[in-house]
């Protein structure tokens, strides 16, 4: 190989070309800290000669939203519209009508007319009130001494809630929340999503993103990446993507986790990249970002950029997949251009990463891992980055993002955190692992650990041997029991609906919560839902799944089926049997009004396990 001279090397520095790149985190996320997505690939670039901006536009959004003059003015909106939509109405429903034959767009109205009757209805005494207010709960969220006074927590989310059900009513059935943003009648198909994109009836986000659009520009982007990793993020996130390719001259690339698990959908689909980018990045992007940037600065073939997707002669290509970057070889995250005062918390709780992909990942019903392979972070290297951004930025608090941490590593990183006199708070997810000896969790509790969120997932021992969960049956309760005796606040996760369940199993979860409450604080529900990366899908009737064909959206990433096990109606009864018990079990208990885990966190660094754990909100 020639090894080229000095000048020829200042020569081609420069004649690279330096680009602008802008990052952007779309609603809709809770605001109350980055995602750890954009501050990862961010980091990358640390000795980049490109210029990087971010816009966490999730978090302009809410502070948008929840002003005095946006709330007035939708309350303003929804009155006007409960008479003009009622007159629209009078003229095509019919009682005796199927509501499944009216279209969209008359769907859209009775559902909205409904929502704005049954909101004055509830709300007509208070309605005017909440614009008065909004702004100070805003402000008195992110202060100390409203923040961890939990009545007064309590009234300000209260507060913010119905100010989002009345920015939310000009736009219904699209509806905000802090914690969410859904349309019951969007369905996860091509033609569904389109419409949901360009409908300004129901699309709240158009004219937000018209007022942005003015700064957007005023950074002169070259490139431009959205990062879209929930469901709650696709209308809002391909709005934006759509609005930035017609009106800037940048380079529009998605990435994120969603879109990766749909790959095979979209190769199929070449309108996906005319409408909303230039490029699609899949799978994990620290490698691919780089290469991309290479690519656009003239320095690279795009046949050559890993990990992606982008329209050539009309049809979609796919890149060769590439080993993502080790994390021992990532430099630390960045947080450069996030204001991280703006959050919605006093203080910043930030995602972290010790692994990537997960240590057992055998479970049937699982695909959270799918896009990635495993990786881990030498402990040495995690508490060099968590000290970095500590002395850095001034955060102490972490939530570990990884799908599980084991007993093992835990132990490493608390010898680690203790040697280092790190001084921080954290929580993570863990297995119910026999590993997780009292030596363990009583060291991992000095080094900072406040809470853990287990997997309990089931108490019928036919369902956790279906799903593959790889820990001992009997041993997982001894397990939060040493959890409880170090002081660590046990957050149980459980869930009802897998294929094969019956009433019989589900009412065993719920009694092993209920029967618990002395070492499980609290706990989180769900219903399975099957991925369509779950290992699950290669045996389905083994699991409980009638035959073998799904009624599929193609941009969902989840299947629909039919279960041997409850019925629907079962299954919603069981649900709903969990809340009313574990509601006589629990009580009125604030843990289950701090709406996140970032805000328990909070509450147990100030207030200590046992006084969370106990206190009652009347």
């Amino acid at each position: 190989m020639r090894i080229l001279a000095k000048k020829d090397i200042l020569k081609m520095v420069m004649e690279m070309k330096n680009l602008n790149i802008l990052y952007i985190f779309p609603p809709q996320w809770m605001p109350i800290s980055p995602h750890y997505a954009i501050p990862s690939l961010m980091g990358q670039f640390v000795d980049s000669p490109h210029k990087l901006d971010v816009l966490d536009i999730n978090l302009e959004f809410y502070c948008h939203v929840l002003k005095r003059k946006y709330i007035s003015d939708s309350l303003k909106k929804a009155r006007e519209l409960e008479k003009s939509l009622y007159e629209e109405i009078v003229g095509f429903y019919d009682r005796t009508k199927d509501f499944n034959t009216y279209t969209l767009p008359q769907k859209n109205k009775l559902a909205k007319h409904v929502m704005i009757k049954s909101f004055f209805a509830k709300y007509e005494k208070d309605a005017s009130a909440i614009p008065v207010l909004i702004e100070d709960m805003v402000k008195m969220i992110r202060e100390e001494k409203h923040f961890y006074n939990p009545k007064i927590l309590a009234q300000i989310l209260n507060i913010i809630n119905i100010a989002l059900d009345i920015a939310s009513m000009p736009y219904y059935p699209s509806v905000l929340t802090i914690g969410s943003y859904h349309n019951q009648h969007l369905e996860m198909n091509w033609e569904s999503i389109k419409y949901h994109v360009f409908d300004k009836e129901t699309n709240m986000f158009i004219d937000f993103y018209r007022e942005m659009l003015p700064k957007i520009k005023e950074k002169n982007p070259d490139s431009i990446g959205i990062s879209i990793n929930s469901y709650c993020q696709v209308v809002p996130g391909l709005t934006l993507a759509n609005m930035l390719k017609k009106e800037t001259d940048a380079h529009i690339s998605i990435g994120g986790n969603y879109f990766t698990r749909l790959t095979d959908t979209i190769k199929n689909i070449p309108e996906f990249f005319e409408l909303f980018c230039d490029t699609l990045l899949v799978k994990e992007g620290e490698r691919p970002v780089i290469e991309l940037t290479d690519y656009l600065a003239g320095n690279r073939k795009i046949e050559d950029v890993s990990n992606l997707m982008y329209l050539k002669g009309g049809k979609v290509v796919s890149n060769e997949n590439k080993e993502p970057i080790k994390l021992d070889d990532m430099k630390p995250i960045s947080l450069e251009g996030f204001n991280l005062k703006k959050y919605f918390m006093p203080e910043i709780v930030m995602p972290f990463q010790a692994s990537r992909g997960c240590y057992w990942g055998k479970c049937s019903f699982c695909d959270h891992d799918f896009g990635m392979k495993y990786n881990i972070k030498n402990v040495d290297k995690l508490i060099e980055q968590l000290k970095y951004i500590k002395e850095k930025y001034g955060i102490t608090k972490f939530e570990f993002i990884d799908e599980a941490i084991s007993p093992k590593y835990l132990e490493l990183m608390s010898e680690k955190i203790l040697e280092n006199n790190l001084d921080i708070s954290f929580f993570c997810d863990a297995r119910l692992e026999s590993g997780f000896s009292k030596d363990i969790l009583e060291k991992a509790k000095k080094a900072g650990l406040k809470m853990v969120l287990w997997g309990l997932e089931s108490g019928s021992k036919k369902i956790m041997d279906l799903i593959n969960k790889g820990v001992d049956f009997e041993d997982r309760m001894n397990v939060l029991r040493r959890a409880h005796e170090a002081d660590i606040f046990n957050f149980a996760f459980i869930f009802f609906g897998f294929p094969a369940e019956t009433k019989e199993d589900a009412k065993q979860t719920i009694d092993l919560i209920c029967k618990n409450t002395d070492i499980i604080n609290v706990y989180g529900k769900s219903v399975f839902s099957m991925g369509k990366h779950t290992k699950l899908r290669e045996n389905p009737e083994f699991y409980g799944v009638k035959g073998n064909t799904y009624q599929e959206e193609e941009f969902s990433p989840t299947f629909r089926y039919e279960a041997v096990g409850m019925t629907k109606q079962e299954l919603n009864e069981m649900v709903n049997l969990c809340e009313k018990e574990c509601l006589a079990a629990y009580g009125k208990s604030l843990v289950f009004q701090l709406i996140t885990r970032e805000l328990l966190l909070l509450y147990l660094c100030k207030y200590g396990t046992s006084w969370v754990s106990n206190y009652k909100l009347g």
